[in-house]
């Protein structure tokens, strides 16, 4: 593994136990067993860090899944590839919860996070805007209902995503929930009941 590696996995681990907001770049380094120095060398600051955690470290197939929609379009039943994506996403939600939630109990640090992300042309909102793009497409394609609104049933999909990853997180653990595939199915299955053309 090499240094650059090392201070990823660092990273990960510091993020995920003590949240976002808290995990210092002092703290990574030293996780890493390397300098503040050496971490700097590799990325320009803690919002790279938490991009590289997210893309290299967390649930990497959210993005290829986005990545792929256009491709997808005409091609693959609509109900296979939502459930694809909410799978992705609710995993993605899940892992990545807790390291961004800290980031709300300091507005100035989640200021500054929102305008490094913005600088790098990313952010939470290209999750929605990938997914409506393709149900758009599918709209074009004659296969969702032009009545549909596919911003909203892309928030519909991933808000129920990022609800189950709250609650995953603040419910006891003991109370049963749905796997993945179960909750993919079921929440596919509702929505696709109001997309369905005709």
């Amino acid at each position: 593994m090499d240094t650059r590696d090392r201070i990823v996995a660092a990273a990960a681990e510091v993020m995920r136990t003590r949240g976002l907001a808290r995990a210092t770049t002092k703290e990574i380094a030293k996780a890493a067993g390397y300098s503040e120095a050496a971490l700097y060398k590799h990325f320009r600051d803690k919002t790279d860090l938490f991009l590289a955690v997210l893309s290299e470290r967390g649930p990497t197939n959210l993005g290829p899944v986005l990545a792929g929609l256009a491709g997808r379009v005409g091609k693959e039943p609509v109900q296979d590839v939502l459930r694809e994506v909410v799978r992705a996403a609710a995993d993605f939600y899940e892992q990545g919860f807790p390291m961004a939630a800290s980031l709300f109990s300091e507005p100035s640090l989640l200021n500054a996070h929102r305008a490094a992300l913005r600088s790098r042309g990313a952010g939470p909102q290209f999750v929605g805007r990938a997914l409506a793009s393709y149900l758009t497409a599918e709209q074009d394609f004659g296969r969702v209902s032009k009545d549909v609104d596919p911003m909203a049933a892309a928030g519909l999909l991933l808000g129920a995503c990022l609800e189950r990853a709250f609650l995953g997180h603040f419910v006891d653990e003991a109370e049963e929930r749905p796997s993945v595939d179960e909750f993919a199915t079921s929440l596919v299955g509702t929505l696709l009941n109001g997309l369905a053309p005709g």
